[in-house]
């Protein structure tokens, strides 16, 4: 189960995740990140919740960075550690920017 908060203040978009971001979810983020990255400058992704990511869920947020690269910035704040694992294995540590 995934809970998705968003909070948008002009052009800066904050979007909290709460649960599991995984193949049964991803899609269901996937839609909602879509739909609300239109006049997006800086998106800010909330994971201090998000208690687990799989690969479905890296796609998601390597779709939405290559997205934002082009229009903006995007900043993953306050990752668990087991999800900062996560990204260190599989590369995306370097890719992202995590704060």
């Amino acid at each position: 189960m995934l809970n998705i908060k968003k909070e948008s203040n002009g052009t800066e978009l904050t979007v909290a995740l709460e649960g599991r971001l995984d193949t049964t979810t991803a899609p269901e983020f996937e839609n909602e990140i879509k739909e609300s990255l239109s006049d997006v400058k800086e998106l800010v992704l909330d994971l201090s919740n998000l208690e687990y990511i799989s690969s479905a869920g890296l796609r998601v947020l390597l779709s939405t960075q290559k997205k934002m690269n082009t229009q903006g910035s995007m900043v993953v704040r306050n990752a668990r550690e087991e999800v900062k694992e996560i990204f260190e294995v599989t590369g995306f540590a370097d890719i992202l920017t995590l704060e």
